[in-house]
């Protein structure tokens, strides 16, 4: 049985040979065995993150999983090119970090800036390039030499002046994919080796204050741009299955940590109830990945919509999952993807440590099938080799069915 058939069966809730194996290394690990600054990756697609990571499974051996494979539509683009495009843009940079900002030109919001004072216009310029009105972001993402970067910080938060920059680079990424071409070209280098996913998403509440202020004052507004934004995503899922991808992932982490049941109900419930429908009528499994506590998101899930498989089922103190426990309570509703710890275990622990925690995940997840030996969300990037190695062989070998 190939990883591909391994994993669509687990996904379905089936018995494949043996219990697939898939520690997740979606970023920082991938970035690490390229050699390359990890700007190289996030900033300047040299490689793309996705093509980083089949590199990485083929380099372990273990059992592909791709969840989000950049894929636009065509109509999509269209939409796109109707709107002015954000071009991002080097402001500033050390040995160490690159801080990017991101501007369009020829599109100021209106309303705006008015009622400000003009020293307060943080956002708005005249173009020293081309005498065009010029907006600019009043946050900044910054990229470091050997971590992920981190995006939406204030610029008084790393030192940087507010207002247009006087000096900046546009970035110019060193790979170009359009529409499908990545999703085809990840799916020719995955083979039979993993499954690629494509991602449909779920309208939510953000990870911010301003986030849970709007939501207080103005909870009618946040309903209905997350209406529209669930009508969105059913679109797009009604034309991905066109496409017969191997999963679609739907859903997102924080769902359940900034969402309390009542609020998750109203904006992200419909949507994923929608979506999982279309999918299950298409042949198509679907999956959500959404970190921290996510037990009562699983026996949502599992009770109330077609979702085919859940992960990462994260331990106390980041999460609530007890793996024994869902499986008795969800098994035969719902596939499950997880948990070992990503610290305690992958990264300090030794490989007799990986190979016990993995044995007891398969022992209580494991039986007829419907799991996927994962970790509870992502390797850190200092993961060593050998536990990871430790993983797949206990997979491979003690996961037999």
């Amino acid at each position: 049985m190939t990883s591909r058939q391994r994993m669509l069966i687990a996904m379905a809730n089936g018995q494949p040979d043996m219990v697939p194996v898939a520690p997740d290394t979606s970023n920082m690990i991938p970035c690490r065995l390229t050699g390359k600054p990890f700007w190289d990756i996030y900033l300047y697609q040299d490689p793309p993150l996705w093509e980083a990571y089949v590199h990485c499974h083929k380099h372990f051996g273990f059992d592909g999983w791709q969840p989000a494979v950049p894929l636009q539509l065509d109509y999509e683009m269209e939409q796109a090119a109707e709107r002015p495009q954000w071009t991002e843009a080097i402001v500033h940079r050390t040995e160490e970090r690159i801080y990017t900002r991101r501007y369009r030109v020829g599109a100021p919001v209106p309303g705006a800036h008015e009622g400000c004072a003009p020293e307060d216009r943080r956002t708005y310029a005249s173009s020293a390039r081309n005498n065009a009105p010029q907006e600019w972001t009043d946050w900044c993402t910054v990229y470091y030499l050997a971590d992920p970067p981190t995006w939406n910080v204030p610029l008084r938060k790393v030192g940087l002046p507010e207002g247009p920059p006087d000096e900046w680079e546009d970035v110019v990424p060193r790979t170009h994919y359009r529409g499908r071409e990545a999703y085809d070209r990840c799916r020719e280098l995955t083979g039979e080796d993993g499954v690629v996913g494509v991602a449909v998403g779920t309208p939510m509440l953000a990870l911010s204050a301003e986030a849970a202020y709007e939501w207080a004052d103005n909870r009618d507004a946040v309903i209905k741009r997350c209406e529209a934004q669930g009508e969105a995503c059913v679109r797009r899922a009604q034309e991905i299955v066109k496409l017969k991808p191997d999963f679609v992932l739907t859903g997102g982490s924080g769902m359940m940590i900034n969402n309390p049941e009542p609020i998750f109900r109203i904006l992200c419930l419909p949507t994923i109830k929608e979506v999982t429908r279309i999918c299950k009528e298409a042949g198509v499994p679907t999956q959500i990945h959404c970190c921290g506590p996510e037990r009562d998101l699983v026996r949502i899930c599992a009770e109330e919509t077609d979702l085919s498989s859940i992960n990462p089922l994260e331990i106390p103190p980041m999460g609530d999952c007890d793996l024994a426990d869902l499986k008795r309570r969800y098994g035969p509703k719902i596939g499950l993807m997880g948990n070992l710890h990503t610290t305690d275990v992958m990264l300090r622990g030794t490989p007799e440590t990986v190979i016990e925690a993995s044995k007891r995940a398969i022992d209580d997840a494991g039986e007829g099938g419907g799991f996927i030996l994962s970790t509870g969300d992502q390797c850190g990037r200092d993961t060593p080799d050998e536990n990871i190695h430790a993983m797949i062989e206990t997979a491979r070998t003690y996961g037999k069915y």
